[in-house]
């Protein structure tokens, strides 16, 4: 009964959490938001420890893992869109993960972070599995990362849609090239709110800064962090 507490309590949170959305489309019913501040009230009104919820919930973190190779469907499917506009696409995004994995580099240094932290923030700009193992490979800590993705993902869902407003952009590539490079798999969503076409090369750019994160982070912290 414990290994099915924590998978029960987490689905049933997160498929709550999005019915709301659904209905609402209110950015503060987003399920990042609302099923882990749900997770946390139950956890403490039943007074039951992380180690115990976690014992179930460690399933859905390990799917994670395999669930990566699924990031292949969007290349293979809007293959044209990435074949027509690739110069663009590759040289935006790839310019955008590097000053987000470098911008947060310096941030945190200027904060006196600990360097423990710091490796566990530079990756937060990448889908969460890749995140995750990113963190793992430069020392750092997974769940924190997790956070700060879940954060940069809300974030990115709120101040997109504001930036495309304020900056009158009108093409759906540039849309999606704006959420899926800074937000990942929740600017993603947010992408297919305004258009497929929007939804499709967002989800082409989160797989893009996520391949090119996991391979320049390393290098960053070798010769930045170390």
């Amino acid at each position: 009964m414990q290994a099915m507490m924590g998978f029960i309590l987490t689905i049933s949170a997160y498929w709550g959490a999005k019915w709301c959305y659904t209905k609402t489309k209110k950015v503060y019913l987003s399920p990042l938001l609302v099923a882990p501040i749900l997770i946390i009230g139950v956890l403490v009104f039943c007074q039951l420890s992380y180690e115990s919820y976690n014992y179930g919930a460690k399933w859905l973190t390990d799917i994670l893992q395999p669930a990566t190779v699924a990031l292949a469907i969007p290349l293979y499917r809007y293959y044209p869109i990435l074949k027509k506009y690739m110069y663009e696409i590759l040289l935006s995004v790839c310019l955008g993960a590097l000053i987000s994995i470098l911008s947060s580099f310096f941030i945190a240094g200027m904060l006196h972070l600990n360097p423990k932290l710091i490796t566990s923030i530079v990756p937060y700009s990448i889908t969460t599995p890749f995140a995750m193992r990113v963190s793992d490979k430069i020392s750092g800590i997974p769940t924190i990362t997790a956070v700060f993705v879940i954060i940069t993902g809300i974030v990115g869902m709120v101040l997109g849609p504001l930036i495309i407003q304020m900056f009158h952009i009108k093409s759906n590539i540039a849309k999606g090239v704006l959420l899926g490079t800074s937000s990942h798999g929740a600017g993603t969503s947010k992408a297919l709110e305004l258009s497929s076409t929007a939804g499709a090369v967002s989800s082409i750019c989160m797989v893009i800064a996520a391949i090119f994160s996991f391979c320049i982070t390393p290098w960053v912290y070798m010769h930045f962090l170390k």
